[in-house]
């Protein structure tokens, strides 16, 4: 651990309620959690109970309807739309289980999204959309389109999207779901060695044996987080 370092994610009793016609739905309930630097973390849990909504508010695309969320040591529950999209693009970086990558243009241009977004000159994207590719084993791959790579290889340059802003946090939702064994296991590998490096990760998932890659797992049921056990809202650091 490293203590002397702001966490990157503190939530503080973040319930999530949907008004659904005349009813409403409580998908969250008063979940507390903290989440240190260089910490893997996978949140596991079935259809239904509250996981993606929990990667919804973590990924700062929407927002608790009580509690805070505080990220990379801001408060994000009081933030206009452009800053929120601001700390998507630089501070989270998302990785799905569908690829979201753009079919007409390169690994490497692929890559780069962020940094146009962020308004970096050409040449430093490149460079850096270059070094990105280069870390998750991709160099060789920088000129070829999505559809020249095997299924795990455009997972693999969606993570280096996902890393090119060097982000506080790697947010990854079912990032295997559309993966065969071996390319599930080859992703799985990455993530592993990402963490080596000190990089943050919640893995959200639904499969405990993809969960149990993490060093620490929590379990989603009914909208509230158990861990080994314990309450997360029970004013436990849901840790170890």
């Amino acid at each position: 651990m490293n203590g002397h370092r702001q966490p990157v994610i503190v939530l503080d009793a973040v319930g999530k309620t949907y008004a659904t016609g005349a009813q409403e739905v409580e998908a969250l309930r008063g979940i507390s959690l903290r989440i240190d630097h260089g910490e893997f973390v996978a949140i596991v849990g079935p259809s239904g109970s509250g996981k993606s909504t929990l990667m919804h508010i973590l990924g700062c695309l929407d927002v608790a309807t009580t509690g805070t969320l505080v990220l990379a040591g801001e408060p994000v529950d009081t933030l206009d739309e452009d800053r929120l999209a601001d700390i998507r693009n630089r501070d989270i970086g998302f990785v799905f289980q569908q690829f979201n990558l753009l079919a007409h243009v390169s690994a490497c241009r692929n890559v780069e999204l962020p940094l146009v977004y962020a308004g970096v000159e050409p040449a430093e994207r490149r460079e850096q959309a270059l070094a990105a590719l280069d870390h998750v084993g991709l160099a060789d791959r920088a000129e070829h389109r999505p559809g020249e790579l095997s299924g795990g290889q455009q997972q693999r340059v969606a993570v280096a999207r996902a890393l090119v802003t060097e982000p506080a946090l790697l947010l990854a939702d079912e990032p295997t779901g559309n993966l065969d064994s071996s390319s599930s296991r080859d992703v799985l590998g990455l993530f592993a060695d990402l963490h080596r490096a000190g990089r943050t990760i919640v893995l959200i998932t639904h499969e405990r044996d993809i969960a149990e890659r993490a060093e620490r797992i929590l379990h989603i049921r009914d909208g509230q987080l158990h861990e080994h056990g314990a309450l997360a809202g029970a004013g436990l650091r849901v840790a170890r």
